[in-house]
């Protein structure tokens, strides 16, 4: 286990996330899952990378994710080409759960699996609760350094890593 990143550290080589693409606004069609190269991808771009514990739960449903969703206007309007949503959940489920929440397939949110490289226990940011992600969020500029990077001191809450945090420091 690497330690926490913080603000000021470059966004690390090698990791990778899983998605299946939205193809179909249907939630119960399932594309075929893929690599995502994050390091490769976020790359001259400025990327919002929020962690969650799980997809469909209710803290994570109810308060984290869908004020993303309805201030994207906003995230962009300050310069971010991208918001990414991880969770320790499969790549199917992350779809699904995109879908659900009105994403498309040219939106500017994408919903993926952390099981890849596993990067939110590289960097020491589990939940606490098994395998699940923990719940934070970072901003990582389009030179690859990371500005802003928290962590909630409880999976329950969402302060640090809430939407309203990250426009507060863009």
């Amino acid at each position: 286990m690497s330690a926490p990143l913080k603000a000021g550290d470059q966004f690390p080589e090698g990791v990778k996330f899983e998605w299946a693409p939205i193809t179909d606004p249907d939630p119960t069609a399932c594309g075929m899952p893929q690599d995502y190269n994050a390091s490769e991808e976020f790359k001259g771009k400025k990327v919002v990378l929020v962690s969650v514990p799980g997809a469909f739960t209710p803290g994570c449903q109810a308060h984290h994710i869908p004020p993303y969703l309805k201030q994207y206007s906003k995230l962009a309007s300050k310069g971010v080409d991208l918001v990414v949503i991880i969770a320790f959940n499969d790549s199917w489920v992350m779809s699904a759960w995109g879908k659900v929440n009105g994403v498309t397939k040219d939106s500017k949110i994408l919903f993926m699996s952390d099981t890849k490289t596993k990067f939110s226990e590289q960097i020491g940011w589990m939940a606490g609760m098994g395998e699940r992600n923990g719940r934070w969020a970072m901003i990582i500029e389009k030179d690859g350094k990371i500005s802003y990077a928290e962590i909630e001191k409880s999976p329950r809450e969402v302060t640090v890593s809430g939407a309203d945090a990250i426009l507060s420091k863009l």
